[in-house]
This record gives C-alpha cells, structure tokens and sequence, in this order.
C-alpha cells in the first residue's frame, strides 16, 4: 500500500470518528468513585450543581448522584431546565471522567455535553444552547 494511500485512509477514518460522535467523544476514561478520596467525592455528589451561560443570566439546576442507571449515574434536572436550555430536556444520566471531566448523557447513552476543568472553573466543551459552564452551590 503507497504511503499516500495509507494517509488518505486514516484521514478518512479520523473524518468519520468525528461524523459519528462528535469530536472523540468518549475518549477520557471513567473514574472508579471508590477509588477517589472519599471526601472529594462525597463533597462533589448529593448538592446541587448550577449550569448556566457566559453571561450568567441563563441558569439550570441538576443534581448529580451517585445510584447507577442506565448510561452512568442518576441526575437530578430542574423541570425548567428544558426552557432555558433545551439540551437539558434530553439529559437522563451523568458520568464522571478522567481529570473530573463531567459527561451529561442522553436516554440512549450518548455523550451529549463535557465539561472539563482547565484550571479550577469547569467549562463546555461543546457550545450548546449557549450552555458554558456548570458549578457546584454553595452548602446552604
């Protein structure tokens, strides 16, 4: 096989990756829960999270649990969120990936939002609705 054969067909396999789901999507592995430190854990789960815009105007509340179900882990997401971003209306689980990356996932387990932490705010990797980050509340 000539060399420029062989780039063309990874060229063409890389193109389809992308066209089928989305930029890599599910390369980052998933975390064991049970291996993290359990008060990281404990503080990360159970309180809730707030998605919101650049802006900040636009705002979501999820809860993010650790009971498995089908495609990760159970979320909690506000009746409203469907309004505001509409993306949110198909979100059923969430999964926790390497480097704490948050993947939200739809009914039929697809990745559909990431969120990654650069530094030490999580951020979307994909622009959805507007959607740009998502942060955890304060305890009340």
């Amino acid at each position: 096989m000539s060399r420029r054969l062989r780039l063309s067909s990874l060229t063409l396999a890389f193109a389809a990756g992308l066209s089928a789901g989305g930029a890599l999507a599910d390369d980052l592995k998933p975390l064991d829960l049970d291996t993290l430190d359990k008060a990281e854990v404990e503080g990360f789960l159970g309180r809730p999270w707030e998605i919101r815009n650049e802006a900040g105007d636009k705002r979501c509340r999820v809860v993010l649990k650790r009971e498995p179900t089908i495609g990760g882990m159970q979320i909690d997401v506000d009746s409203a969120c469907a309004k505001v971003f509409p993306i949110m209306d198909e979100i059923a689980a969430w999964r926790l990936k390497e480097g704490w990356a948050i993947d939200l996932v739809d009914g039929v387990r697809q990745m559909r939002l990431r969120f990654e932490v650069p530094d030490v705010t999580y951020v979307a990797v994909q622009d959805i609705d507007g959607i740009f980050t998502i942060a955890q509340l304060p305890k009340e």
